[in-house]
């Protein structure tokens, strides 16, 4: 690999749900894991969006408000939020804060979120409304004429943005990778398609496109590889309410990532080398985990890059060390890669 053609490694953080915390508190958590993720050097931090959950524009102020540069990386819903509201929201923090704000570009949710707000909208179909959403979202923010749209889902008449956003704000576009109807959308609208990697080497013959690839993942890194695992281990033991809540989830669920997991799951017996599904199968978080010592999460992080990963976004980090452990392993990784 020549210098030219490294990848420009992207970490990415996450906030703490309000579903899982006390309220007297939550607030601080927030404030918290901003700042250890910025000190970690992460470039943004995700905020989750849905029914159960406080609203992500608030908290993304809280975390603009309590940190020198990271970026909120907010997941936006066509459900919630009309594509104008959104792209208000985004140039005011930019005219407010000078800051840049990622979009998380959600196309569905869960099932029985959706059939709450009445929308029974199919799942590939989902993804074409969040094209129009999303082409509504970067006209404004890019245009200085009004913008005339109509589609399928969504039409604006003579529609402009004041403020207007400075263009080195222009947010950073995410979408889910996980199924077609995913990655064409990712083309569509210049985003970077997300998926749940499958085991590392399953990659090595993939051809690397370093500018439309990113996976989401736990990291549990430590100097050895017996307190890695004694710390997974401790930190998602077993739980059969958990196992029987991720099966309903499987036979209600429409969405395309949720089945590759689980297919995932099955196929690599929980374990496979640093790779392991067990707290997805426990319904404890929803994304693969590598568990071992620095070097040898670093070897899973380097075949992930190689292959064309360069956007991570991390599990919810329970404490400030945490995310210096993932750190040491992403800098093992970068010097493994730049051999």
């Amino acid at each position: 690999m020549d210098a030219n053609d490294e990848p420009q490694i992207q970490i990415f953080s996450t906030t703490p749900q309000s579903k899982d915390r006390p309220r007297d508190g939550y607030i601080q958590q927030i404030i918290d894991v901003a700042r250890w993720s910025e000190q970690a050097g992460c470039t943004a931090i995700l905020v989750y969006t849905d029914n159960s959950l406080v609203d992500a524009w608030l908290v993304s102020q809280i975390i603009i408000q309590n940190t020198q540069k990271l970026c909120p990386l907010v997941a936006v819903q066509p459900a919630y939020m009309h594509p104008y509201t959104v792209a208000k929201m985004v140039a005011t923090f930019g005219h407010l804060y000078q800051r840049r704000v990622y979009l998380n570009l959600v196309a569905g949710g869960f099932k029985n979120d959706l059939l709450a707000l009445n929308d029974d909208t199919p799942h590939d179909d989902r993804y074409l409304r969040l094209i129009e959403y999303t082409t509504i979202i970067k006209a404004l923010l890019s245009s200085p004429n009004p913008v005339t749209f109509a589609g399928k889902y969504y039409k604006v008449q003579g529609l402009r943005m004041t403020p207007p956003l400075d263009p080195a704000l222009f947010p950073g576009l995410l979408i889910s990778g996980s199924s077609e109807a995913g990655v064409a959308a990712a083309m569509a609208i210049g985003a970077v398609p997300v998926k749940y990697p499958k085991p590392a080497k399953d990659y090595e013959r993939v051809t690397p496109n370093y500018d439309q690839a990113g996976i989401r993942v736990g990291i549990i890194a430590r100097p050895t590889s017996a307190e890695a695992w004694s710390v997974a281990i401790e930190r998602f033991p077993g739980d059969r309410k958990g196992q029987l809540a991720h099966q309903l989830a499987m036979r209600l669920s429409d969405s395309v990532w949720h089945k590759q997991l689980s297919e995932m799951a099955q196929a690599t017996g929980d374990l496979q080398g640093v790779y392991w599904m067990w707290p997805f199968e426990n319904y404890q978080t929803f994304c693969p985990y590598l568990v071992g010592n620095y070097e040898e999460v670093a070897d899973e992080l380097s075949r992930y890059i190689r292959s064309g990963h360069q956007t991570f976004i991390l599990d919810i980090p329970p404490a400030r060390e945490e995310l210096n452990h993932v750190r040491a392993a992403f800098d093992y990784a970068s010097r493994t890669v730049a051999l």
